[in-house]
């Protein structure tokens, strides 16, 4: 039955049907009277709050951030820090923004849960950058811990790898089994509004056929945001970062499989082109002019002996997919990516599906 199951799919951009789910949704974007629903959960949300918070104690002269002006960043790094050894006062400030911030996220996922696209959710794992951080974590627990306090039976997880290379690890889940057999490895690709991060996939199958124990072997990140670049110019880089990824493969004696997955930015079409949703890219993205899987395929043609195939789905989607061998006994399962914005996918178990058709 799985092994029929494999034939039937085949790698399409963008696609609803992938080997092991069903994508239900993606990219969902719900509004309120303040606008979009998912800029009030994103990273700058929280650092927004923080901010706030700190304006109100600096009107009575009371501010333990020394040194640091109001709405400036401060970084993962610095803020796990406080926490772990800063003022009890400048912690206590951090704690109550991610209160905050964890009170208004709860909000946002109600909202998604009562979409009809994401009825029945049993699980959302977390990913993105805010997720990487003992701050983000501890904003997603008081989220969950929230969310069970309503009675929404959901639970909220951290994505098993840290989210830089899950946005890589997830582009194995876009092929099907039968399509990687024989081969060690693959190459990805992470696009996002400010960074992009290429990588060589270890699959290791031998020692899980589920690819739960593949990982990053090596990788490059090349950050687009900090530089004005043009659309041209972001592909040539990338290319650049294929071709030097290619080689260390080489040395390595790695048997690539000919295919290059990408997460992107945006609604996916099933010929590649971006429909909405990648306007933080470097120049136009969007529309039917621009191909960025040709365009990546005609940087890189081949891998090994073989012509180079590509297959691309939403960022979201793909970082969602590392988490998959963790999510196998859900029937329906989310991720949410807490970035620049709020990423979002919705996923149905085709195994889980089946057998309770069964």
């Amino acid at each position: 039955m799985a092994a029929a199951s494999e034939k039937s799919t085949l790698p399409v951009h963008g696609a609803a049907c992938l080997p092991s789910v069903v994508v239900d949704s993606y990219n969902l974007e719900i509004e309120d009277d303040e606008g979009f629903l998912g800029d009030k959960a994103s990273r700058s949300a929280f650092g927004d709050t923080l901010s706030a918070i700190r304006k109100k104690l600096r009107e009575i002269g009371d501010d333990p951030f020394e040194g640091v002006a109001v709405g400036s960043e401060l970084n993962k790094k610095k803020l796990d820090a406080i926490l772990a050894t800063g003022s009890i006062e400048a912690a206590g400030i951090v704690q109550s923004a991610f209160e905050s911030y964890a009170q208004q996220l709860s909000k946002v996922i109600k909202r998604f849960l009562k979409h009809k696209d994401w009825k029945e959710t049993e699980c959302i794992a977390i990913g993105g950058g805010f997720r990487a951080s003992r701050v983000g974590e501890l904003a997603i627990g008081r989220t969950a811990v929230l969310l069970k306090s309503d009675g929404i039976a959901v639970d909220l997880e951290p994505i098993d790898h840290d989210p830089d290379e899950g946005g890589l690890v997830g582009a194995a889940h876009l092929l099907p089994a039968w399509m990687l057999k024989g081969h060690d490895s693959i190459l990805a690709v992470d696009v996002g509004g400010t960074n992009i991060r290429a990588g060589v996939v270890e699959l290791r199958l031998g020692k899980a056929r589920d690819l739960s124990q593949a990982q990053v072997l090596k990788s490059h990140l090349w950050r687009h945001g900090d530089e004005k670049v043009s659309r041209s110019d972001t592909v040539a880089e990338l290319g650049d970062m294929l071709q030097s990824l290619l080689k260390t493969a080489g040395k390595g004696k790695l048997n690539l499989a000919p295919v290059i997955g990408i997460g992107c930015p945006g609604v996916i079409e099933a010929d590649g082109s971006i429909a909405r949703g990648a306007q933080n890219l470097p120049g136009n993205w969007e529309g039917d002019r621009f191909n960025f899987p040709a365009a990546v395929q005609e940087a890189v043609p081949h891998i090994l002996d073989h012509d180079t195939m590509i297959v691309m789905h939403n960022d979201a989607v793909v970082q969602g997919l590392s988490h998959l061998p963790r999510a196998q006994d859900r029937r329906h399962w989310a991720i949410l990516t807490i970035g620049t914005g709020l990423g979002n996918a919705r996923f149905s178990n085709r195994s889980a599906s089946s057998a309770k058709a069964a």
